[in-house]
This record gives structure tokens, sequence and C-alpha cells, in this order.
């Protein structure tokens, strides 16, 4: 099996995204054939253990910046048609991670209401996917445009973070005064105060990513007396992967790409992840 990458995966789920199709296949065009890498390629169902959470691509196992890649048939998952590989390639960790957090442990409900932090890769799978399972989404950002592109794809209330330091506020003055039913938190240590303050009690707080930090001295009882859930959340199985494509293709959702790269490029990518200017994914594309 030939497994043209579109980039070195990470554990992190900002790390560019990497594509795998059959060498003919062109990276602009919907295919049917193409096949996408578990994050995790042993966890393919039921709940994680240590031997499967050890098998993630980019660490320890070697990542995807590669031509050519060997897995097994049981760690591979089928393109949806309608997208093309580049799209595709979005799929295996920001994607997932956001489908996780929101629907295979968050069990979000039509007429919930989540909070996305920032417009990178899997804010931006978590406003589309809670808008298409019928949920009110509030996203914040420092950059006023891109908080007028997600308003684009749905968003419900936009908050600049810069203007509203204390984003809590805003977020419970949006919902009555309770909070919300979920956070997807990928700031971590930076952000978690504020994401507690704005969850409703008895809600939950995905806890993605530590962009904003991983140590900080932790207030616990908010947590406790509001009866919050913190849940780690470690991309996904293979399970949550095939029922993600299938809501994909039954909503013909199309993944938002920032910007493209050449295979060789892949070190400009990286320096565009760091600037933090991107809004959704960003993509290397080996067009072999």
């Amino acid at each position: 099996m030939t497994l043209a990458s579109h980039s070195r995966s990470s554990p992190a789920p900002t790390a560019p995204a990497p594509s795998s199709r059959p060498a003919t296949a062109s990276p602009t065009s919907p295919s049917a054939t193409g096949l996408l890498p578990l994050f995790a390629t042993r966890w393919l169902t039921t709940e994680p253990t240590r031997q499967t959470i050890r098998s993630t691509l980019g660490g320890p196992l070697d990542g995807t910046l590669c031509d050519e890649m060997v897995l097994p048939a049981s760690a591979l998952v089928k393109v949806p048609d309608h997208l093309t590989l580049d799209e595709a390639a979005t799929l295996p960790c920001a994607a997932l991670t956001a489908w996780s957090s929101l629907v295979t442990l968050g069990n979000l409900r039509t007429g919930q209401t989540v909070l996305v932090l920032g417009t990178g890769g899997v804010s931006i799978f978590a406003l589309q996917f809670a808008k298409a399972l019928g949920a009110r989404v509030i996203i914040t950002s420092s950059d006023d445009a891109k908080l007028e592109r997600a308003r684009a794809l749905g968003a419900d209330v936009t908050i600049n973070y810069r203007s509203e330091p204390q984003w809590s506020k805003p977020v419970r003055a949006a919902t009555d005064g309770e909070g919300v039913d979920l956070v997807v938190e990928v700031g971590g240590a930076g952000t978690f105060e504020e994401s507690v303050k704005s969850t409703r009690v008895g809600g939950i707080v995905s806890l993605i990513g530590v962009l904003a930090g991983a140590q900080k001295d932790l207030r616990l009882l908010p947590i406790v007396m509001n009866q919050i859930r913190v849940q780690g959340v470690l991309v996904g199985s293979r399970e949550g992967f095939e029922e993600m494509n299938d809501a994909i293709t039954k909503h013909q959702l199309r993944p938002v790409i920032d910007r493209t790269f050449a295979f060789e490029e892949a070190p400009e990518a990286f320096s565009l992840l760091a600037g933090q200017s991107h809004f959704g994914k960003v993509v290397v594309s080996h067009a072999r």
C-alpha cells in the first residue's frame, strides 16, 4: 500500500494534515479509492488502553511526512467520496478530535450550546460539526476578520478575547446567565479558568490542547461545586472515525483549508502554524 503523505503527524491537534492516497490519484479531485491512516493505529473501538495510545503516528511511531509508509489494513479508513484527497488529509487528527469531544465523549444534542476557543483546525471542525448537529455555537478569537469568517460558517455568537479578556462574562450573557453545555478547550492552562466559568452546572469541558500553556495553579472548588466534567480528549478510535465520516458524508461537509503547501515546502507550513495566523487547517500536498 502506497501512502503519499501531507505532513509529519504530531500528537498536537494543530499539526499539518497528513494525506494518504494511491500514487495515481489527484490531490484536488474527489476520490473513492483514497485511504486515511488512524492517528492511533491500534485503537479500533471501545475504550483506549495503554497499548493503543502508544500507537500514535508522529510519536512514538514515525509520522507521515514521507513518500511511502506501511500500515496494517485495520489502521486505514476510506476517504469520504465527495472530498478531495487534500481535504480528506485533514480528517485523521483535527476532525476526529473535534468529533470525539462533541459526540463520542460529549454526547452533544440538538439545541445545546457549545463554546469553541479559537479558529484553528480542531476549533473550525467543532464549529462545523456542532452546527450540523443542530447546536448553537459561541466562538472566540483575537481577530475580528476570523470571527467574521466563523459567522459565515454558522457561528451564532462571536467574542474577541483581546477586547474581552474575561470572555466568560459575554458567554454567560449569551446563555441567559447559565453557561454553555460544552467547551472545546484547546488553550490549556491559560484559558482553562475562563472555560470553567463559561460552563453550566453539570456541563463538560473537553480538554484538547495546551496552546496557552500546560501548567498552572488550578482552582478545583468551582469544578466540584458545579459538577463540571473535565474530559481529556486524545483524537479517537477507528469506530469513531467511521461514524464521523458517515456524518461528513450525510451533511456533505467540507474541511476548511487555509493554505496548501507542496511537499518540499513543509518547513514553511510549520512556520505558518507557529505564527497562528491560519484559519482552519494547513495541508502539505504530496502530488506523486
